[in-house]
């Protein structure tokens, strides 16, 4: 669900070919700027039917891909 999320944000395209946990996100891929960042926010909130806090969001969570999907699985639970 998280490379969905960001497909659909950053397209297809800005994004390596393989995404493990270890890919470095911030600062490695130039698509994922702050106003993108807001975008994979909002999508996930959407998606999994979660709010989050201004709080909850930093830097960390977009280091790599890895970050993202424990931050969106602390977020639905899962």
């Amino acid at each position: 669900m998280v490379r969905s999320i960001l497909s659909a944000t950053l397209g297809e395209r800005a994004l390596p070919t393989t995404l493990e946990p270890s890919t470095p996100l911030l600062g490695a891929v130039p698509e994922l700027d702050s106003m993108a960042v807001v975008g994979v926010l909002q999508q996930i909130e959407e998606r999994c039917g979660c709010a989050i806090d201004d709080d909850e969001v930093s830097a960390d969570v977009f280091e790599t891909f890895g970050t993202l999907c424990a931050f969106v699985a602390d977020k639905t639970g899962a």
